[in-house]
């Protein structure tokens, strides 16, 4: 009954893509002329469900799309639905083709080639996951898809957690998260961060002209696919995101 409760309490305060919540992000992306990518939790007013999904916003265009997580991992399983093939998108825009994957979805090897086979070129990568390997993780899709990885995490203690569920972390240390968002190159070097222990934003100009170089001596999707051994068939993801139907206009 107690996690019931929780859970309605969880879904009350999910973002719905019907309400004024989309409205305020799409109005924050034009206001301040950027691309905004970001985690929620979404909730559908037709269903009871909730996914966690990566919004795509665009400034002059609003909404491009939504990545929905695929695989919940572990216990989320418990709290979060799982999406289809059509959540695996892309979008190409005027900064580049973005595209991504939700936490350890970056884990398998199949939808992290379902990102490289659109060509992404920005690959945004949020996670919850702050161990010293997930940095690592971040390097190999960067040197794998020979792109730009941008990994997100937050800066989180057991004192920032509202007194109604400190109870819930009781037994668990200070620094719950100590971050560590980076940006990666296309060659696997850190751009800006990993970022520990503070809150704090990165910042790095990403040149797309060294994404076609970096692939000169390994190219996924060219000479190292192989794909007279191998072939790999995605059902259900879309053929080309947004990209021909609804282009970006010029920002």
């Amino acid at each position: 009954a107690e996690g019931r409760k929780l859970f309605g309490e969880y879904h009350r305060n999910s973002l719905d893509l019907e309400s004024a919540d989309l409205k305020r992000l799409e109005n924050l992306a034009r206001e301040e002329q950027v691309y905004l990518v970001i985690g929620v939790t979404e909730k559908q007013h037709q269903n009871g469900s909730l996914y966690c999904s990566m919004l795509y916003l665009s400034p002059t265009d609003g909404l491009l799309g939504v990545h929905r997580k695929i695989k919940p991992t572990g216990t989320e399983r418990l709290i979060w639905a799982e999406a289809d093939g059509s959540s695996l998108v892309t979008f190409q825009t005027k900064i580049g083709k973005l595209g991504g994957l939700i936490c350890w979805e970056n884990y398998m090897p199949l939808a992290r080639m379902s990102m490289y086979r659109k060509g992404v070129e920005i690959y945004v990568a949020p996670t919850a996951d702050s161990r010293a390997g997930w940095t690592a993780t971040l390097q190999h899709i960067a040197l794998e898809g020979r792109c730009f990885v941008l990994g997100c995490n937050q800066y989180y203690t057991k004192s920032m957690y509202p007194p109604q569920y400190k109870s819930l972390v009781q037994g668990e240390p200070e620094n719950l998260c100590p971050g560590g968002s980076a940006i990666v190159s296309p060659m696997g070097e850190f751009l800006a961060g990993p970022l520990y222990d503070k809150a704090g934003a990165l910042r790095a100009e990403l040149d797309l002209e060294t994404i076609i170089p970096s692939k000169m001596d390994f190219d996924v999707n060219g000479h190292y696919s192989r794909e007279d051994i191998f072939q790999l068939r995605i059902k259900g993801q879309p053929e080309t995101g947004l990209e021909e139907t609804r282009p970006d206009p010029e920002v």
